[in-house]
Order: structure tokens, then sequence, then C-alpha cells
């Protein structure tokens, strides 16, 4: 029997939207599209972090204690910051464990760290970590202080934030922050001089950067042949 072909982000999150054409009430379907095409129509691309950029020194809580310091990891290869939006977004568990299986063996094969940065508060953040095991850190980006220096958060629009507090859904709340502020999908290599080799950043967030796309780049920097 030939080898069933590796699943791709881009596929996986196909079948999501599938499966809510589906299921979903029309009204719902057709506002989750809306606010996903708005947010790619009149995103602020030239304020996105892009290569070339230097990254100043952060410093990040580890959902499981501990911290996240760029500094320290860098002294260990490259960095590879992965940016979702919180604990309970569909999209975003689908994508991680997918990063989980198909980009972090590879990473840390060529000496990378993975780290996945979400605003929600760390208490809440530690639900994802510890449903899948993941063996990289999750951190918390506190006040989206480190999304908004690259240029990446969003809020919803009022109309999208009334949907959701009438269906019971107080987003400020699932974060446990007060904010609805969250990060697009976006990934981000530094180099040992925290300058960015790669960023790769969705405003529509049921698109997400390929995990071979990140490898390549990763490979190129710290020049190991494919």
């Amino acid at each position: 029997m030939p080898d069933r072909p590796t699943p791709t982000v881009t596929g996986l999150l196909a079948e999501l939207h599938a499966y809510r054409v589906q299921t979903m009430a029309p009204a719902a379907l057709a506002a989750n599209i809306d606010q996903r095409r708005l947010l790619a129509e009149t995103a602020d691309r030239d304020a996105f972090v892009k290569a070339g950029d230097v990254v100043e020194p952060f410093t990040l809580p580890e959902v499981l204690g501990g911290t996240v310091d760029l500094d320290r990891l860098l002294a260990d290869g490259p960095v590879v910051l992965l940016f979702f939006r919180f604990a309970g977004c569909p999209a975003c568990n689908i994508s991680l464990r997918h990063y989980q299986q198909e980009l972090y063996p590879a990473l840390a094969e060529l000496g990378a760290t993975l780290v996945a940065v979400s605003p929600q508060a760390p208490a809440k953040l530690a639900a994802i970590r510890n449903r899948y095991g993941f063996r990289f850190p999750v951190a918390s980006d506190t006040g989206s202080e480190l999304g908004r220096r690259f240029g990446i958060t969003f809020s919803p629009t009022p109309e999208a934030q009334a949907r959701a507090l009438a269906k019971g859904s107080d987003l400020g709340a699932e974060l446990g922050t007060g904010s609805w502020e969250l990060p697009m999908p976006t990934i981000v290599v530094i180099d040992a001089n925290r300058v960015v080799r790669f960023a790769d950043v969705h405003p529509d967030w049921l698109v997400r950067t390929e995990a071979d796309v990140v490898i390549d780049s990763v490979r190129a920097l710290v020049q190991v042949p494919a």
C-alpha cells in the first residue's frame, strides 16, 4: 500500500471550513467569512514584521512556569516564533498539532527553538500545551506588547464583538485579559543577531504558513543542505 501523503496545514484548515459549511447556521458562517475577508482587505501590511527587522530583546512568561528569554534561546540557535490566537481557537488547535508533528522535529534537528506565542493569560493558555503535550514552550505575550511591536495585532469590529456577546462569548474573558486584541497567525524566524530572516503574516486566521517553508528558511540560515 502506498504511503499516504503528508497532510498540509492548508488542507487541514480547508477541512475545517468545509465542516463549518455543512454544520454552521448560514448567518454565523457568513459572519465568519466576512470578518476574515475584512481583515485580509484592511490589514496594514506595511506595518507587518519583515525580513531585515531587528528584534529588541524580550522575556515572556512560559505557561508551565519559567520564562522565554530571546537572548538566552538565541545562544543555542535560531528562534522561530509562532503567533496564534488562543487555546480555544479551533484553527489554532489544528495548526499547532500539525506543527508539533511536521515542524517541531525538523527545527529541533536544525538546532532551532520553536516558541508558540499568544496574548492569552498563562493560567488559561496552559490548557493547549497540556492538551497535546507540546514539546516546545508556549508563552504569553502579556498585553500583546510583542505582537503590537511586530504590527500583527487587531481587534474584532464592534459588530463582531456584539454578535459574540449576544451568543454569550466574551473574548476578553476567554483571554483572561479583558482585551479583545489578537495576533494574526504569524511565523517569525530570528537569527543570532536578533535579525528577522523570515516572516509570514496571515490576516485571515484560516490561512497558516506551511511547515516546509519554515524548515527551508531555517535550513538556509544554518547552512544545512536539504
